[in-house]
């Protein structure tokens, strides 16, 4: 019997700078991501090894899918790019190679079906493309001219509802550590007791001894504040018996703790050392975060004590151009523009995300749901000619299930579980999707809308399946964490309520069924729901609002992203309220409207009353001919809101949505300024203005505190470009080519306009803009010189920009 409350306390992070941005846990563990070659293709192991084969000289993360051609032929799904198989090689010498050290490689995912081989010697498969794992390398390696050979094998590129990725996608390390070393994920703080004047850090330790003798050791824990003074440290003796791992709990007690949450995203810096007398064999360094939280059935989610709504998006784990090879630098400035919206949390769908996702998270301020699996043991439909359109495929990683998903979500926990983020982990997302294979008898009914097929199918595979598997999954997660509930985001919850799959969850995510709330609601009293994807719609937001047992929104999505398409030519898809530049959409504003309390106002313009209520083809322009009929829209989270054109008030008009009634005027088209003011007791607090402007005369390159980031010895850099006239106005329906070049220690990653329909070579040097817009990522070389980025376009002056 589940009780009506729910607590977890936490909690912590993983945070070791290599350098400014660059993390890791151990201080053994360094980046391994430059100097490795590639090739693409079906090649044997010995035609690998032939010394005649040429190779491209590559850096990691890298995706090769993301460099080919987009074709018609190939899968909706995954974005129309294609797989493939690749090969990846890196030659290296260890300083101070040393045989009584033990070394490993560290993978934080390969997409997929990866092989690895160091010095001709076989280490191992690993199926599922978005999971960490490591090798150990220790019986092969020499002190010079090591080689290690990786395999990708992603053939089956139509294996996945939405866009992958190919290959070495994300971080590699090297560790080199001592025989007596921290066990992979080895480390583990959470805070079991908190209140306002005290909280108690519980440090679990394994560490592993692979010598041949028991070893005395003092393991020290040292907690330092954002100031880098001493809270408190602690230290235990310890026997490490030989050949197995050894396990110690520590305790730390913090007074009058800095709590963590959103708006305060406090850290401490957690140092563990292994010392043999005077000597500090590893320290373990991170940084760790402390806050309680609740989930109830009736009253919804506390945070450190606080009735919180959880204002959440979804995101995928690519960006346009970049594909899943994302830096680190570009997922900052993404995460910095979701505070600006409002949002408080994060659902990684459908997979665990790259590492640095959740360092983010914690520093920035985000709750997070990590999720660890979108198909158990049956494949779900993969569209090929687009969604839901012709007849899908049936490939993906539903094959290794069986033998994998086990130790697959146990990595996912124990990579992740010391990040103050994350809130919650979700075992799998839409498992239970009607006849997607799942079916059960309650279909024929007709007592709830369905979501897909037509009625029960007795062919499809028993949804009584998911009972057994969600109950084995559940008890995997909680082997490593019983401080967090362990989730499912259900998709035919109609189905499921014939099972016992939701009762084995401690939360229940509901996908898309808000309409279901108060009935279950009401037939299950002491189950905790949450919204855990939901449509833009308002009356889904005010079924969280308004209804206390219901805490949460997973907005689908906050990015655009490569996949789950249309049909040709779309091949991404555009359910977010940011394009794939990183640009927020017109719905953006709404949204901001409803989830950021910092004044606000937006001008939105359509030609027509349905598009204005159904948010539908909201442009940022005031164009037309004279005399046409415009609808105008305004989205503020003020008291009223007063629009003008060209100095004459059209009105004041209270700020009340409705789920079919937006904000509208209905004006005829006059060339010049439009603005909206928006007011609180009669006060302006907030402005926005549209200029109808010109024909295109320069292109603006929009300058930001915040273009240039920090990403160890490199910097990204984000040059976004407009096509303006002559007094800086944006012009949205004449799209021009632009090209760019640089001179200097820098490359182009790439162009992003955030069309979601241009097959434009994501590789060439050149793009079209897309609504006037277009952005560039550039990453320097970390050597020293100016950079010179020229911007042209035919007809237009050329700009150049210098770093």
């Amino acid at each position: 019997m589940k009780t009506q409350s729910i607590q977890y306390f936490l909690i912590p992070i993983f945070l070791l700078l290599l350098s400014p941005i660059v993390r890791a846990q151990e201080s053994s563990k360094s980046l391994f991501n430059d100097n490795w070659q590639f090739i693409k293709g079906d090649h044997s192991f010995n035609d690998i090894t032939d010394s005649n084969i040429t190779w491209n000289q590559v850096n990691v993360p890298h995706d090769w899918s993301i460099n080919e051609e987009f074709n018609p032929d190939l899968a909706s799904g995954t974005g129309f790019l294609p797989g493939g198989i690749g090969w990846y090689k890196k030659e290296f010498e260890l300083e101070n190679f040393s045989k009584e050290k033990k070394y490993a490689i560290y993978f934080d995912g390969i997409y997929k079906n990866s092989e690895v081989w160091i010095n001709g010697e076989y280490l191992g498969k690993h199926p599922n493309g978005f999971i960490p794992f490591q090798y150990d390398l220790t019986p092969y390696l020499k002190e010079n001219n090591n080689i290690i050979l990786v395999k990708a094998n992603h053939s089956d590129f139509a294996d996945s509802r939405y866009y992958t990725g190919s290959g070495i996608y994300r971080n590699v390390y090297l560790k080199e550590q001592n025989k007596i070393h921290f066990s992979q994920w080895g480390v583990f703080f959470s805070t079991p007791e908190i209140s306002q004047n005290k909280a108690i850090g519980k440090v679990e330790i394994e560490l592993e001894n692979h010598s041949e003798d028991d070893a005395k050791l003092s393991i020290e824990a040292v907690l330092r504040n954002e100031k880098d003074s001493i809270i408190n440290q602690t230290r235990s003796a310890l026997v490490a018996r030989p050949q197995r791992e050894n396990y110690l709990d520590l305790a730390l007690e913090i007074d009058n703790p800095n709590l963590w949450s959103p708006e305060t995203p406090n850290l401490y810096h957690l140092e563990v050392s292994i010392k043999e007398g005077d000597k500090t064999l590893e320290t373990w360094t991170e940084n760790v975060g402390i806050r309680s939280f609740e989930f109830t059935a009736n009253e919804g989610f506390f945070l450190n004590g606080k009735n919180t709504l959880i204002k959440g998006v979804c995101i995928h784990h690519d960006a346009g151009a970049l594909g899943a090879a994302v830096p680190e630098a570009v997922w900052r400035k993404r995460l910095e523009t979701l505070k600006e919206l409002g949002a408080n949390a994060i659902r990684m769908s459908h997979y665990p995300h790259q590492d640095y996702l959740y360092d983010l998270a914690d520093e920035l301020g985000f709750l997070v749901q990590d999720e660890a699996f979108d198909e158990w043991e049956y494949h779900k439909n993969k569209w090929i000619e687009g969604w839901n359109v012709g007849t899908p495929g049936n490939e993906g990683l539903y094959n290794d299930f069986q033998k994998w998903a086990v130790k697959d979500l146990q990595a996912m926990v124990r990579r992740s579980r010391n990040h103050p983020s994350i809130f919650m982990w979700s075992i799998g997302n839409e498992i239970d999707y009607p006849n997607d294979p799942y079916s059960h008898p309650v279909l024929d009914e007709g007592r709830n809308p369905q979501i897909y097929g037509k009625g029960y199918q007795e062919d499809n595979p028993p949804v009584s399946h998911l009972a057994k598997l969600s109950n084995e999954l559940v008890h995997a997660v909680k082997m490593y964490d019983k401080t967090r509930p362990v989730t499912a985001a259900l998709a035919g919850v109609t189905m499921s309520n014939e099972t016992n799959y939701p009762s084995n969850l401690d939360i229940v995510g509901y996908n898309y069924q808000e309409y279901r709330y108060k009935e279950d609601h009401e037939k299950y009293p002491e189950r905790v729901i949450y919204g855990s994807e939901n449509g833009d719609a308002l009356n889904a937001w005010l079924a969280v609002k308004e209804n206390d047992y219901i805490s949460s929104q997973f907005l689908w999505t906050a990015f655009d992203f490569i996949g789950e398409a249309r049909e040709w030519p779309s091949r991404s898809s555009g359910a977010g309220i940011i394009d794939l530049a990183g640009k927020p959409k017109p719905d953006f504003y709404f949204r901001k409207s409803l989830w950021n309390n910092e004044p606000m106002a937006y001008i939105g313009v359509t030609d027509s009353e349905k598009n204005v209520h159904r948010r539908t083809n909201i442009e940022e322009s005031w164009t037309g001919d004279d005399g046409e009929t415009k609808w105008v829209t305004a989205y503020a989270n003020t008291d009223e809101v007063e629009l003008f054109l060209n100095g004459e008030s059209l009105g004041k008009k209270e700020v009340a949505y409705k789920n079919d009634k937006m904000i509208a005027w209905e004006i005829p088209f006059e060339k010049g300024e439009l603005l909206i003011k928006a007011y609180n007791k009669n006060e302006k607090v907030a402005e926005h203005q549209l200029t109808t402007p010109g024909s295109v005369a320069e292109l603006h390159i929009e300058k930001s505190k915040k273009a240039v980031y920090k990403e160890g010895d490199k910097e990204i850099i984000h040059v976004d470009i407009l096509l303006t006239d002559d007094t800086g106005n944006r012009i949205v329906n004449d799209d021009r080519e632009v090209s760019i070049t640089i001179d200097g220690p820098a490359v182009l990653l790439g162009l992003e306009s955030g069309d979601l329909s241009s097959h434009e070579n994501y590789q060439a040097k050149k793009r079209k803009t897309y609504k006037g817009q277009l952005r560039g990522y550039i990453q320097t070389s970390g050597e020293k010189g100016d950079i010179k980025i020229s911007i042209n376009s035919p007809g237009l002056s050329e700009k150049v920009v210098t770093y």
